[in-house]
């Protein structure tokens, strides 16, 4: 393929590859928390560490994955003792980190404006080798906790009492998706941009949601689907010269729309299924009263 001719090509799709597995990977758990946004709110202060990046002639990545690092932590705390008061700090901390970013990209030696762009919307041509290096370390890490700690992030985010009582580390645990929330906000940054990430967090999560509601199933479609319009999205890109983050969402928001459009026949195909496989009832007389379970099994 000519596409692959490029070396600029290449890491792009390596970089498109990976954020379609890591986003969508930590987004069920921001689903199932009902935090659908966080990521958001992330990529807004992680707009500081690109700006501090910038000024301090330090790699942008990194730097803006510490910043959006202890930008999380500080949103989980806020959520922990903020009460009644949490949703104004959050606004001023999301705003803050936007200005921050800014202010500091404009001070930097020669930094403006448009050298934000790029982090704030996705570009692929400007994905480096050093750039590739810290998404991949980033993206292992990712995958590295929501696979290996799949059981316990899935306790915490469907009922947190209920977890705390079985003994698991809630806060601990929280405060570790917090975290890799935001080191996929950085991983995500020089594909997507800062501003769409969320929508690959959440978008294919919510279309796998369409098809089946076991949490097993619903983590491989969400992640295959993330990488199915990373992948079109990037090529999408280079050939119509369109913007990569852009292509990407809108994407994943026509494949959701698709799967909505499909999931209503397909439920009512197994529903007529079903009731054509259960045996005849007993006659009234006949019938034993039976009791139902307090809850149905939900498949991890």
């Amino acid at each position: 393929m000519e596409i692959l001719n490029y070396a600029f090509m290449q890491r792009a799709l390596l970089a498109a590859v990976l954020v379609g597995i890591t986003a969508p990977a930590i987004g069920i758990y921001l689903v199932q928390r009902r935090q659908a946004l966080m990521g958001d709110g992330i990529g807004h202060v992680a707009m500081t560490g690109v700006g501090l990046g910038f000024l301090l002639s330090w790699s942008p990545v990194w730097m803006a994955t510490v910043v959006s690092v202890l930008g999380a932590v500080l949103m989980e705390l806020i959520r922990w003792y903020g009460k009644t008061r949490g949703d104004i700090a959050l606004a001023m901390l999301f705003y803050g980190g936007m200005a921050g970013g800014v202010m500091f990209i404009n001070l930097a030696p020669g930094g403006s404006n448009a050298n934000l762009t790029s982090y704030l919307f996705g570009s692929l041509s400007t994905v480096s080798e050093s750039d590739v290096t810290a998404i991949c370390l980033l993206a292992a890490f990712v995958v590295l906790v929501t696979v290996g700690l799949r059981r316990q992030l899935f306790a915490v985010s469907q009922d947190e009492e209920f977890a705390r009582v079985t003994g698991l580390p809630v806060r601990a645990l929280n405060l570790l998706t917090a975290v890799t929330a935001a080191v996929t906000v950085t991983v995500a940054m020089r594909v997507v941009g800062l501003l769409l990430v969320s929508a690959l967090m959440v978008v294919p999560v919510a279309a796998a949601q369409q098809l089946t509601r076991s949490f097993a199933a619903t983590f491989a479609i969400a992640v295959a689907l993330g990488v199915s319009v990373t992948i079109g999205g990037t090529v999408t890109s280079y050939y119509q010269d369109v913007p990569p983050g852009a292509t990407i969402v809108l994407l994943t928001i026509g494949a959701f729309i698709l799967l909505s459009v499909l999931a209503a026949p397909l439920a009512r195909r197994r529903a007529r299924a079903l009731a054509a496989a259960q045996p005849a009832a007993d006659p009234a007389e006949c019938t034993i009263p039976a009791t139902r379970g307090a809850a149905d099994e939900v498949g991890v």
